[in-house]
């Protein structure tokens, strides 16, 4: 079962580094090419194919998913 939730900064911080949570960068590749702030270890995905790459992820992970 999938929840939509917004957590903030902060929180995401905290769960930086735990082996449990997988942290998506969905920004446009226009957007991520010029961004310069990126999350260090986060996997970038093309938003609209969400329903492809989400099944390869774990079901016991965490999906962090963010944009900027």
């Amino acid at each position: 079962m999938s929840q939509d939730l917004r957590i903030t900064k902060e929180e995401v911080e905290g769960m930086l580094g735990k082996p449990d949570v997988v942290v998506i960068d969905v920004r446009s590749e226009k957007a991520w090419d010029a961004g310069e702030a990126k999350i260090k270890g986060a996997i970038r995905e093309v938003p609209v194919e969400v329903e492809t790459w989400s099944k390869k992820y774990p079901k016991d992970k965490t999906l962090v998913l963010y944009c900027a």
